[in-house]
């Protein structure tokens, strides 16, 4: 064992010293973790990384890659000897933090601290949720494990204490975190930033709490596990550590935690450990010890499944053939929803509302909630109570006031494959969630996200709750769709959208006040292609361009144009991010190249991007005003008379 244990970190130490990059601490330090963790308890199928009964492993101490990345090739999990001494180069298999697209056999993409703990919580919630629909009786269907392996870092970041806090209180017992408690971090010894009971914070959130005096000492890590797999709580593992162990000169220092040892350290590292193979030099005996056991563990879990799912399909046949096709994604997503011609208005945060029960009766594993604004943000699956300890079956989540780790719990249902999940708060409060949205991004995962009262119109609750900045932000991250739309139509449209995306995030950017329907036809198609001409005029000379709220209006300024002898045509551009996608020549039969100079483009917001598009921008680049929405409005000269007279003016 502890041959196979050092050749983790020989293996970690030559690939940073290979790439004069990364983190080699937490390598050598943590690699008795690792080895118990994946050759004594992780049930991994080594032929598919994706085998939905597998346990979960999270390295939310991302930047232990080189340790990851190790351990995956001596077990036999994708990763060859070439790969390792590509680690940290230009689309290698072993990028610089962990990368679900990159590398088979992750979980989870990891690096920024404290999300990895946070993403695990939603692969736990997943695991419970999905555990109470299909395990019948004394069947296990659905029956895994979460572990995360997370660093003193992690264990700072407010994310995680929102998430850890949200885990204990739904007792996510199937959630073992393993800290590696070394004291010591990128600056400084952690007691120069943090002195508080870790543990007693733990206790207090719910948690079973455990300790490893001794890191090197492997029944200990290996008893400890076992008690947390019997507990009725989340666990958190202390593990006590030494960072870069065996290194004498930079051991227990700060000097190892994010640079390479050099190689005269490393040929001493190397004596302390006895290690007498050559660089990148694994002998056979090692990757036997690795395989074998990773084999086994596996084997004795998948024949206890194969019996459970053929007892399921004998005593409940239709849960059978549910759960086959949620597992290999043969749900039908490509469905209509009812547009409507209606006369009176309808806010977009009420039109998701309806959208999300009607694809509730459509799709079955459709699971969400809210940061305690589910009433406002009308984003309640009305068929289902509160997912809660008694009730992991219901889809609705109340995620209390934690916005940071309510995204990334999103991701992680997402992540376990089995749950179309969303969630909902405030667009405002998107800037707590942008890290969390970027993540789904960069991981191709669909997560959708509901961001209700979208604009100056919130009005009463004044400039901290009217977003400005917001929709510039979120629209310039790559791999997502920010859909902004004008009404109910468009909304139903957009939902659509999100459901039946594979790989790109949405973010629903939803209004509080009421809107009048003013998109027809086609607008499913519409929608998809991100901007589309919503009213036209024989012969026009100018171009309106708006998202949202404001389309309504401009549809209400072409008719005053007319009256002026103004002909107009109104675009409706619910989706920038989408519109970029399309020809050029559908983006030049949309905006028309014939006015160039006379494009308008009309935002109740920062509206930078709008210059992509036209040569006259009006939106809002000061922060709003507390008074009743029209009001607010009206002071910011978004009405009819006004927008009209500046084009008008502009005009002559």
């Amino acid at each position: 064992m502890k041959k196979s244990i050092d050749a983790i970190r020989v293996l970690s130490m030559d690939m940073i010293q290979e790439a004069n990059s990364g983190h080699p601490g937490i390598c050598m330090g943590a690699a008795p973790m690792m080895y118990t963790l994946y050759t004594n308890h992780l049930r991994i199928d080594s032929k598919d990384d994706k085998n939905i009964i597998r346990d979960r492993f999270v390295l939310s101490a991302g930047h232990g890659s080189a340790m990851l990345y190790s351990t995956l090739h001596l077990s036999g999990l994708g990763l060859k000897m070439e790969d390792l001494k590509k680690f940290r180069q230009l689309n290698s298999k072993t990028p610089g933090h962990p990368e679900i697209i990159d590398t088979k056999f992750i979980d989870s993409t990891s690096g920024p601290l404290g999300q990895g703990i946070a993403q695990a919580v939603g692969l736990a919630m997943a695991e419970k949720h999905n555990a109470a629909k299909f395990n019948k009786k004394e069947l296990k269907i659905v029956d895994n494990y979460t572990y995360v392996l997370c660093g003193d870092g992690d264990l700072q970041e407010g994310v995680s204490a929102e998430a850890s806090s949200l885990a204990g209180h739904l007792g996510l017992n199937k959630l073992i975190i393993l800290w590696d408690s070394n004291d010591i971090q990128l600056d400084n010894p952690t007691n120069v930033a943090i002195t508080e009971d870790i543990k007693k914070r733990y206790e207090a959130y719910g948690f079973n709490v455990l300790e490893v005096k001794d890191g090197e000492n492997i029944d200990e890590i290996n008893k400890n596990i076992e008690l947390a797999k019997i507990s009725d709580k989340p666990t958190l593992i202390e593990v006590k550590t030494i960072i870069g162990y065996g290194s004498p000169n930079k051991g227990n220092k700060p000097d190892c935690h994010g640079a390479p040892l050099g190689e005269e350290e490393i040929k001493l590292v190397k004596e302390n450990y006895k290690w007498e193979l050559d660089k990148f030099t694994i002998s056979e005996d090692i990757y036997e010890d690795f395989s074998n056991k990773i084999n086994s563990n596996f084997k004795e879990k998948e024949k206890e499944y194969k019996k459970d799912l053929e007892k399921l399909k004998e005593i409940d046949k239709d849960l059978y053939e549910e759960y086959i096709k949620v597992i290999n994604g043969e749900l039908k997503l490509d469905f209509d929803l009812p547009l409507l011609d209606l006369e009176e208005s309808i806010a977009t945060r009420v039109a998701s509302g309806k959208a999300i029960n009607e694809i509730n009766k459509k799709i079955p594993n459709l699971i969400g909630g809210s940061a305690d604004l589910s009433k406002s943000n009308n984003s309640t699956i009305e068929d289902s109570k509160i997912f809660a300890i008694d009730g992991y079956e219901q889809k609705n989540i109340s995620y209390g006031v934690r916005e940071f780790a309510m995204a990334c719990a999103t991701n992680g249902i997402n992540l376990y494959g089995m749950n179309k999940a969303f969630c909902s708060t405030f667009f405002v409060f998107s800037d707590y969630l942008k890290a969390a949205i970027r993540m789904s991004a960069i991981q191709q995962i669909p997560s959708i996200y509901v961001l209700t009262h979208d604009s100056i119109a919130v009005g009463e609750d004044g400039p901290t709750h009217q977003p400005i900045e917001q929709l510039t932000g979120l629209r310039a991250i790559p791999n997502i769709n920010v859909i902004r739309p004008c009404d109910y139509n468009e909304t139903q449209a957009a939902w659509k959208v999100a459901i039946e995306s594979k790989k790109t995030p949405t973010v629903l950017v939803l209004s509080r006040q009421n809107l009048k329907v003013v998109s027809k036809e086609n607008v499913f198609e519409n929608v998809k292609k991100g901007a589309y001409i919503l009213s036209d005029k024989e012969d026009f000379e100018k171009v309106l361009i708006g998202t949202g709220s404001e389309v309504s209006l401009l549809i209400e300024v072409q008719k005053e144009l007319i009256k002026k002898g103004i002909k107009a045509r109104v675009v409706s551009m619910p989706s920038m991010n989408i519109f970029e996608r399309q020809t050029e020549e559908y983006k030049k039969e949309v905006l028309s190249d014939l006015c160039k100079k006379h494009r308008y483009y009309f935002e109740m917001g920062s509206a930078l991007e709008g210059y992509k598009y036209a040569s006259n921008v009006i939106g809002i680049n000061e922060f709003g005003k507390s008074g009743p929405g029209k009001q607010v409005i009206d002071f910011y000269e978004y009405t009819v008379k006004e927008i009209t007279n500046k084009i008008k003016e502009n005009n002559e």
